[in-house]
C-alpha cells in the first residue's frame, strides 16, 4: 500500500511516463522496421534481463554485469551498449520503482528533488552521449566498469558506510544530494550504473540504506525512458537485445521482489568484480586498438 499520497502522486507518474514509453518505442520502431529482418531477441538476452534485473532488485545493479556480458560475447558494436541498456533496462528498473516507492517510507521533498534531477541530468547527458565517437564512449565505459569493480570490492570489504536511520535530507546537506544525483543521472547515460554510487551518497549524508532504494530505483525509473526515448529516436542501440532485456527483466524483478526478497549475496559479488573488472581491461584495449588503427 502506498505510504502518502505523494508518494502514490509519483507512483502513478512512473505508470504514466511507461505507458508513454512502450507506446513511444513501438511506433518509432515499427517505422523503422523492415520485411523479412529478424529483430526477435535472442535467447541469451532475455535470460541476462532475467538474471541482471533479478539481482539488480537485491540491490548489485544491472548494468555492470550485462555490460561485461554485451562485451565479452560481441553481441554489438560498443558503441551501441549504453543506448541498449538504458532502453532495455528501464521497464524493469520501473517495476522496481513502482514496488518500492509504495511500500519503502522516505521523505517526500527528498525523493522527488532527487529523482527530478536525476531526470535532468540524464536528459542534458544523453544528448552529448548520442554524439560520442567509438572511442570516446569505449573509454568512458571501460572507465565506468572500473569504478563499478572498485565499488564492489569496497562493498565486500565493507569499505562502504553503514549509514544511519535519517529517512529525509535538508537544506546545504539536501543541495548537495541533488546536484550529486543530477551527475549520475548523466552518468547513467555512458553506462555509468546509478544503484551503488547513490547507496554511498545518502548512507555518507545519514540517510537509511533502506530509504536509498526508492531514491535510486525512482531515479533510474523515470531516467532510463527519458534517456531511453532519445537513443530510441536516434537508433544508436541494439533494438533486439534491449527488447530481450525488457521481456526477460521484468519477470526477474517480481520474482526477486515478492518471492526470494532477499539472499547470501557474498560469492556473487567477488564473481561481479572479477567480471567486470575483465571487461573493463576489454573495452579500455579496444579502445587502445581504435587510437592506433
Amino acid at each position: 500500500m502506498v505510504a502518502n499520497r505523494g508518494a502514490l502522486a509519483l507512483v502513478l507518474l512512473l505508470a504514466l511516463v511507461g505507458v508513454a514509453y512502450v507506446l513511444r518505442w513501438w511506433w518509432l520502431e515499427r517505422a523503422r522496421s523492415q520485411a523479412g529482418q529478424n529483430r526477435r531477441p535472442r535467447a541469451s538476452d532475455l535470460v541476462v534481463g532475467f538474471i541482471t534485473n533479478f539481482f539488480d532488485t537485491l540491490g548489485i545493479g544491472s548494468f555492470a554485469p550485462a555490460t561485461a556480458w554485451f562485451k565479452l560475447r560481441a553481441r554489438m558494436p560498443d558503441e551501441q551498449i549504453p543506448g541498449t541498456l538504458n532502453c532495455g533496462q528501464a521497464l524493469p528498473t520501473m517495476a522496481q520503482a513502482l514496488i518500492f516507492i509504495a511500500t519503502v517510507t522516505v521523505d517526500l521533498t527528498t525523493l522527488v528533488s532527487m529523482v527530478a534531477a536525476a531526470v535532468l541530468g540524464a536528459w542534458l547527458g544523453v544528448g552529448l552521449v548520442s554524439k560520442l565517437s567509438r572511442r570516446a564512449i569505449q573509454l568512458g565505459m571501460g572507465a565506468a566498469l572500473l569504478v563499478a569493480a572498485l565499488l564492489f570490492l569496497a562493498k565486500n570489504l565493507h569499505w562502504m558506510p553503514g549509514g544511519g536511520n535519517a529517512l529525509g535530507l535538508t537544506g546545504p546537506v539536501l543541495v548537495f544530494a541533488v546536484v550529486t544525483n543530477a551527475l549520475l543521472g548523466a552518468l547513467m547515460m555512458l553506462g555509468v550504473g546509478l544503484y551503488a554510487p547513490c547507496l554511498i551518497l545518502v548512507s555518507l549524508l545519514g540517510m537509511s540504506p533502506l530509504a536509498a532504494f526508492p531514491i535510486m530505483m525512482g531515479s533510474c525509473g523515470l531516467l532510463m525512458p527519458v534517456g531511453g526515448a532519445r537513443f530510441i529516436r536516434t537508433g544508436r542501440y541494439n533494438f533486439s537485445a534491449a527488447l530481450g532485456l525488457a521481456l526477460g527483466g521484468i519477470p526477474g524483478v517480481l520474482l526477486a521482489a515478492y518471492v526470494v526478497k532477499s539472499l547470501p549475496l557474498y560469492w556473487l559479488y567477488w564473481l561481479v568484480v572479477i567480471v567486470v573488472l575483465y571487461a573493463a581491461i576489454q573495452m579500455l584495449n579496444s579502445a587502445r586498438r581504435s587510437k592506433q588503427a
